[in-house]
Parts: C-alpha cells; structure tokens; sequence
C-alpha cells in the first residue's frame, strides 16, 4: 500500500499515532473485558492487556464490518486513510458498479490527468481525450473534468475570505460592495473585448459543443451581503479546506481550537459531488442513488473525504462520492485491462451542462493545489483596495523553506493582505503553533499536508528509474500549466452561472449557496492508545 507524501515524515508526532486496539465497538450487546494498564503508575482507562504493537480486537461471532466512518473518526488502529484496504474505494468495487445498473460518472482533477500524461507523454487534451475513451469503453457513461467545480470553490471561499476580512476590518465593509461592482465591471470589460462581436452580456452563451447556456453571471455572481443575507463571521487567519489529509490532521490533533479558522467551502471534489447527485442528476432524470460517482484523485486521502458523512445527500446515506481512485489506481486498472493508452482514440469530455454536450476546451489556474491563494489574494485586492494585480503568477518569497512561502500587498506604505502556503506536516505545526500564540501575521494560508503540493500528492505515479522526485515535479507542474491550456476567470465559465441560477438558487456566498456549497467540521476525539503514544 503506497502512503502519502504526509505519512513519510515519520519523526513527527501527530494524529498517526498507531493503536493497540480497535476502539469501534464491534459488538454493541457485547461488553468486553475491561483490563487495567498502569503506565508509570498513572491510572489509565480500560484496554487489552499487555498489549505489543498492533492488535485487532478479536471478538466471537459474526464477522462485523468497521466502515470508514469509524475509522474517521478514531486515530486508533488505523495510522491514515491510505493503511486501509477500503472494500469501497478500490478499482474493483468501480467494476463491479460498472456492470450494475446504475449510471457511472467520472470526474478527473487536473492534478491526475497532468500524472498520466507525463507518464504516457501526451499532451493534456490527448490525455483527457484517451481517459474518457478508455473509462467509456468500460462502461462509463458521462466523464467530467473538475475545472467546473474548482471554479466554484474559488468563487466561494474568496467571497468567504472577504466576509471574514471586513468583519475584522470593518472600515473596508464599504470598499468590498463597492469592490465587487468594479470587479465585475472590471470582468464584463475584458470580456467584451475579447469578445467584441459576442452581443450582449446577457445573451445565450454557445458553447463550442453547441450546447447553449444563459450567461446569468452579472446578476447571480455578486456575492450573498447583497442579499441581506448574513451570518458570522469565521477568524482570522482562513485556512484551506481543499485538503483532507490537513483537514483529518486538525480535527484530530487541534479540534476546536483550530477548526473555526478553516474555510467552510466545499473541496472542489465535494462541490463536484453534490453537481454530479444534485444537479446534473436532476437532467439527466436520474436520482441520485441511481448514480455512482468516482472521483480520480492524486491523493489517498480524498478517499477520506469521500466518505463523511457531511457529504451525503440531506437527510439520506447516500454518498455524493462513492469512491475514490488516485492516479496510480487508475493507472493500474489501464494495465489491467491490457491497454496501450498512448495508442487509444480520442474522445470528448462530457459537460455539467447535461446529455449530449461536451467540454473542448481544459483550462487552468495559476498553483499546483488549486489556485486557492493566486485567486482569493488577487480578488481581495481587487474588491477591498481597488488594485488590479498584473497577469502571470504572484511574485511568492520563500521563508524557511521551498514549502513556506508567502506575498503581502502594500497600500499606502501600510500592509493591508498578507498571504502564505504552507505545504507539509512540518511547516503545518509552525503555523498552528503561531496561531495559538495569536502570533500568526496572515490573513489566509493554502494549507497542504503533501510537500510541494497536490502536484506531488502521495497518489501519483512515481518517478521512473534514472527520474529524480524533483524532475518529476518539475514535469508535472509544466503539464499542469501548459500553454495549450487557457487561462480563465472563474465567473467566465459558462457553467458556473447556470449552477447559481437552476441549482443554488441565489448567489455567490449568500444563505443558499452556503447550504449547498460549505461544510462544517467536528472535533474528533483521539484514542487512549493514540494519547499514550503521544504522552
């Protein structure tokens, strides 16, 4: 089992802490024995009795099933989510709903397909084009790109990082309506004059696929205070939710401490989760247990995420991700079947858009992660201070280390925005550490529990022989940002506005749109045997 790049630092002393003993009741009418272990002569709660190492807890009976939900929920025998072998997250539970009846839908990150195509040298259409062929002539019926649902996620958590900025900074309150008229203004001129002979802004935007959508987005993607819709604000600073491995970390490790601090939007595979059972479902006719999502992830630890509970469809056990695939899984399944897939043909990614369109053109963003810090930085500066920042990537300055780095934004001699990322469990307990000490000096933190980012997320292929790590990297973040692949703002996807007006039914950050597009997330307590690893 190949562990993420989070696991391998194994000098530190957090939430993968190894149990002795499963602490899942696995058999509610059974009491097990309660043995007392002194340790240097402190009383501790009741466990096995001298226990070495792992040890199951054995119990007579009917074999019982310990879902991942427990395991979430428990640092005990588990170290992370990529130790368990997950009945529900393998290739072979997706062949198996292959060949049931219900409707298989793909959605493949960016991160991912920039893996295979390094892999099998191919650009990054063609390798897009090959995935959906091959996932189709398994039985797949729509393939879907998470650019769409990426695009959300910005919008959401830089509108939600701007609440929390002018809730601290009230004297900006006004700069950031009025900011968001400009930006607007400021978006609608840039299109019009890249799209000079498009008509109005309001017209019915073709796709190249010809499929037609409204462009509501004048309207619908200001963001929800112009509703009256209000609610409190989060602290300061705003971590990063896109990363599960982080997310399990703080819940586990920080609990309610850290936790308010922690965007509350949805990662772009659970915002894909809730398109794909919610929205595109309700298109197609299909209701959302008739349909099996599979997610193809560079990360083991998005199986994590796939499986709370948080991310079911209201008031039911139906998961908005069944499961789970990383880039190596899917690359296994590639040669399990006996494919070449340098040799395989062509085909169109399908649309949220509905049956019978497609998605020609693959976009990007500027960060290997998602673009979380490019996109929130640049549009706070836009709607608190009215700075148009130039084109191209932030000017980053490395701190400590390739891992830490951070940018600010001057207004009048004065430091107005001050940003970081921090990738990796090391430079993640320095920030954490900071934030106790209410000594830490930034507004927001894309925080990533892999080193260097999802690009290098523990569920990519690894570098071939003669291949240093570093060159790998190096050739994946050139696919990821390669030329062919066009750069956009995220209100400039046709989708996105179609999404506020049919589905969210409001606005951008606005009361529904937080129903719908944010989470919360819990205080999980440790295991007795995680805390004795940790005393």
């Amino acid at each position: 089992m190949v562990f993420s790049g989070a696991v391998k630092l194994g000098d530190l002393n957090d939430f993968i802490a190894p149990s002795q003993a499963c602490v899942v009741n696995l058999a509610p009418k059974a009491k097990l024995d309660a043995i007392e272990v002194q340790v240097h002569a402190v009383q501790m709660p009741p466990t096995r009795k001298d226990p070495k190492g792992f040890q199951q807890t054995q119990l007579s009976g009917d074999a019982v099933k310990v879902s991942l939900q427990d395991c979430l929920a428990c640092s005990g025998c588990v170290t992370s989510a990529e130790t368990v072998l997950l009945e529900h997250q393998s290739t072979g539970e997706l062949l198996s709903a292959l060949q049931s009846n219900k409707t298989v839908i793909v959605s493949v990150s960016p991160q991912s397909r920039s893996s295979l195509g390094v892999l099998h040298q191919l650009s990054p259409s063609e390798t897009a084009g090959k995935l959906v062929h091959f996932l189709k002539s398994l039985g797949a019926s729509v393939i879907l790109d998470t650019t769409s649902s990426r695009d959300i996620a910005l919008l959401e958590a830089a509108q939600e990082f701007i609440a929390r900025y002018t809730a601290k900074h009230t004297e900006h309150a006004a700069a950031a309506s009025s900011g968001v008229a400009a930006s607007m203004s400021s978006d609608q001129d840039e299109r019009q004059h890249s799209h000079a002979q498009a008509g109005p802004s309001n017209a019915s935007v073709k796709q190249p696929n010809g499929c037609a959508s409204n462009d509501v987005s004048n309207p619908q993607l200001h963001h929800g205070s112009a509703n009256g819709a209000e609610q409190e604000a989060g602290p300061l600073p705003m971590l990063a939710s896109a990363c599960p491995g982080w997310v399990c970390y703080a819940e586990k490790t920080h609990g309610s401490y850290i936790l308010p601090y922690i965007s509350t939007t949805k990662s772009p595979q659970a915002v894909m989760g809730t398109l794909v059972k919610r929205f595109l479902g309700h298109q197609m006719g299909l209701k959302p247990e008739a349909i099996y999502h599979c997610a193809v992830m560079p990360c083991y630890d998005k199986k994590l995420e796939g499986s709370r509970e948080d991310f079911c469809i209201p008031g039911t056990s139906v998961p908005e991700v069944d499961s789970v695939l990383t880039t190596s899984e899917v690359q296994q399944l590639i040669e399990q079947q006996g494919a070449t897939f340098a040799d395989l043909p062509c085909a169109p990614l399908d649309s949220l858009l509905g049956p019978g369109c497609s998605d020609d053109q693959l976009h990007k963003v500027h960060g290997g992660s998602g673009g979380y810090l490019e996109f929130i930085f640049r549009t706070a500066a836009q709607q608190l201070f009215h700075k148009q920042l130039p084109s191209g990537p932030l000017p980053m300055k490395t701190l400590r280390n390739a891992d830490f780095t951070e940018i600010s934004l001057d207004v009048e001699g004065r430091t107005v925005l001050r940003f970081a990322a921090a990738y990796g469990f090391r430079n993640i307990q320095t920030l954490v550490r900071k934030i106790k000490r209410k000594a830490c000096e930034y507004d927001y933190v894309e925080v990533m529990a892999c080193p260097s980012g999802c690009l290098n997320g523990g569920g990519q292929i690894k570098a071939h022989k003669g291949q240093t790590s570093q060159q790998l990297l190096d050739e994946l973040d050139q696919h990821y940002h390669a030329a062919e692949l066009v750069e956009r703002h995220p209100s400039e996807n046709a989708i996105v506005p179609l999404v506020y007006k049919q589905f969210v039914g409001g606005r951008v950050y606005d009361a529904a749109a937080r129903e719908r597009l944010h989470t919360s997330y819990h205080h999980r307590e440790k295991s007795v045997s995680a805390m004795i690893g940790d005393w």
